[in-house]
């Protein structure tokens, strides 16, 4: 936590897993083109692999918990809580190693960089990190719900992500005479509203999309009308073809609307990661081992995804397997008011990551002892 690393490459980091699964007898692949560590235990016994991912970057933010151990890098901060990950993917690793004679099968355990944004993962499976794999599975702390509970969903779980990028152009000019230029920049304010209007009366509320632009950039001065404004923004869809619907939908609303003020208008779309979806009967064999490993009631189904995007999407897209959520709500704080993940206070209750350590250990054994998938 006080030395976070940002994207693919975190050597630091690396260093530190390597050290830590050093001595558990693990076959350890140390990936070319990013940070990446994959570490298989073989059991006693031949059987299935089962994949346990542990994601291991940081955020681009500064950190303001106050904690004796925040981050020593400036504009670094583990906001997202995959130190913990990490961690408990370390421990995890060592509860197995020590049952290692009870095991039939293979535990491949995936240290992954680059989460935030970076494509992690998708570097990851290109380098054969799912060869021979059978089914995987991830844990994300999760600081709104209960210490020590566990959620999870059947189907989509989060949200596929895309950034958005709109040009605008127009004819800049003297701001005390807007008839003698094409003002852009209240046809860009016409376009953000637009936006919001196409999401509520275009979209099935059942297939729901998130369009949200976040950043406006526009001219350098009080007096100048600019020629362009520059905005951007994102989408998040729970399915493919809502994604590709909005998308194609929203460059036609764009352009319209530019085009009746004699502009023109740009829509730049770049994919991020796409719709985190879990197999139903992997994300029931996610409560089943709850109920056994943490006890009953600390499990529970999401009634609808989460907006958020995982690049473990990239995985679950090639393996049955699933996502689930360990609750780390601070101590003393209540779930609704903890600091969610991304910001700059977000903090965990570690007592949790023992939970995680027990639950990552009971998914292996469960999958290796059913000899594959659930049915």
């Amino acid at each position: 936590h006080r030395e976070p690393e940002i994207g693919l490459h975190l050597p630091r980091t690396r260093e530190r897993v390597l050290r830590a699964i050093d001595g558990l007898g693990l076959e350890v692949t140390t990936h070319e083109q990013t940070s990446g560590v994959v570490a298989d235990l073989v059991g006693a016994r031949p059987g299935p692999t089962v994949l346990l991912r542990g994601d291991m970057d940081a955020l681009p933010m500064p950190e303001d918990t106050g904690l004796e151990y925040a981050s020593t890098v400036d504009g670094a901060m583990h906001a997202c809580g995959h130190d913990a990950h990490t961690a408990m993917l370390v421990g995890a690793a060592r509860v197995l190693a020590a049952r290692r004679d009870h095991l039939a099968g293979r535990v491949r355990f995936m240290f992954q960089p680059g989460e935030e944004g970076y494509h992690g993962a998708r570097y990851m499976v290109e380098e054969g990190v799912l060869d021979g794999v059978d089914g995987a599975y991830a844990l994300h702390v999760l600081p709104n719900i209960p210490v020590g509970t566990v959620v999870t969903r059947r189907g989509p779980i989060m949200a596929s992500a895309d950034k958005l990028h709109i040009i605008v152009t127009g004819r800049g000019g003297h701001a005390s005479s807007p008839f003698s230029a094409n003002d852009p920049v209240p046809v860009a304010a016409g376009i953000i509203q637009a936006i919001q209007t196409l999401v509520t009366r275009r979209v099935d509320p059942f297939d729901p999309v998130v369009v949200t632009i976040t950043q406006l950039d526009a001219g350098t001065t009080n007096n100048v009308i600019p020629e362009t404004v520059h905005m951007r923004g994102t989408l998040r869809t729970v399915s493919e073809l809502a994604r590709a619907r909005i998308t194609e939908q929203l460059g036609h609303l764009i352009a319209g609307i530019a085009a009746a003020h004699d502009m023109h208008a740009e829509l730049v779309p770049e994919g991020l990661y796409p719709v985190t979806v879990n197999t139903p009967a992997e994300a029931d064999a996610v409560l089943r081992v709850v109920e056994t490993v943490l006890g009953p009631d600390r499990g529970g189904m999401l009634p609808s995804p989460v907006m958020g995007a995982e690049d473990f999407s990239y995985v679950l897209a090639e393996r049955p397997g699933a996502l689930a959520f360990l609750g780390t709500c601070p101590a003393g704080v209540k779930p609704a008011q903890a600091p969610t993940c991304h910001s700059n206070r977000m903090t965990i209750d570690e007592d949790a990551m023992q939970s995680g350590v027990a639950l990552y250990a009971g998914l292996a054994e469960d999958f290796l002892a059913r000899g594959g998938p659930a049915a």
